[in-house]
């Protein structure tokens, strides 16, 4: 019956529900939801059905801002978080700091990220952990650092060859889609990467404002039909290399110093934040994750 149940609660919100915000919605939930877990939809415009607590605390790692409650995620991202941290003490680190992951049931966030709505998508700071028992007021008030000179144009003294070592590791794991750092964080591990070795650079993509953590994204599950497969793939945006190239040297020229706007050209069209999404916007499966228990 409980099937039923939840198809026929879809189809009586439905409606209600069309117009209204999805952030406040999705935001509104303290809890995922009692579904088999599923992503569902893009990772900029989707959900997520059963999606699991990271454990606050563990071995090797803490979850930090806790008050957002927003270290749910998809159990395969539970685990390779939990495989990551344990990697990290093999480069002299006790383990990792972990930001944002997703909302309880996902789907656009109540505040920051356009990303990180279907559990698959985890922050994780620059900042090598001191020690793994701070408290809940300490882990709120304790912030991370930024391995990027003020220029956006290197690296600064808070970059190690740790850094380099556990971004390798992430990047070279089969469940990894892709890991955005900032634009000198690639140029740097483009310089110092051994070259018989960078394959595993290709999924370093440099990105704006992530100079203070790396934000790690995995691939669809197998057999998670309704999760959008990202394009174009990290192969497609190297044109097949490791992205140690022009478009690389991009982030550091044009991106910083644009050239002078056409006069004539119109003006670029307006993309719309995931914040002003319906639930008309988002996939129609995410009707049923917010009506399931």
């Amino acid at each position: 019956m409980r099937p039923i149940l939840i198809a026929l609660a879809l189809l009586l919100a439905a409606p209600a529900h069309a117009q209204q915000l999805a952030n406040q919605l999705f935001g509104a939930h303290a809890y995922g939801s009692l579904q088999p877990p599923e992503p569902i939809g893009s990772y900029s415009n989707g959900c997520g059905a059963g999606l699991v607590r990271l454990p606050e605390t563990g071995p090797t790692w803490q979850a930090m801002r806790l008050s957002r409650n927003r270290n749910w995620g998809h159990p395969t991202l539970m685990e390779y978080v939990q495989d990551l941290s344990r990697e990290a003490t093999r480069h002299g680190w006790a383990g990792l700091y972990i930001g944002d992951i997703s909302q309880p049931r996902g789907g656009p966030m109540t505040s920051g990220h356009a990303s990180h709505q279907i559990g698959l998508d985890v922050d994780i700071w620059m900042l090598p952990p001191s020690r793994l028992n701070l408290s809940v007021a300490e882990r709120e008030s304790l912030s991370s650092i930024s391995v990027r000179t003020e220029d956006q144009r290197r690296v600064n003294g808070n970059w190690t060859r740790s850094h380099y070592n556990i971004m390798r590791a992430a990047a070279s794991d089969p469940r990894v889609d892709r890991i955005f750092v900032a634009a000198a964080v690639k140029l740097e591990m483009c310089k110092t990467a051994r070259a018989a070795d960078t394959a595993w650079l290709q999924k370093i993509r440099p990105a704006a404002g992530h100079n203070y953590h790396f934000h790690v994204r995995l691939k669809c599950p197998r057999g998670a039909r309704g999760c959008e497969t990202q394009t174009p793939t990290v192969a497609e945006l190297s044109k097949g290399g490791n992205g140690c190239d022009e478009t690389l040297e991009w982030w550091v020229t044009d991106y910083l110093n644009p050239p002078p706007r056409d006069p004539n050209a119109p003006p670029p069209e307006r993309r719309r934040h995931p914040r002003e999404y319906t639930m008309a916007d988002l996939p129609r499966a995410c009707q049923a994750v917010l009506a399931a228990q």
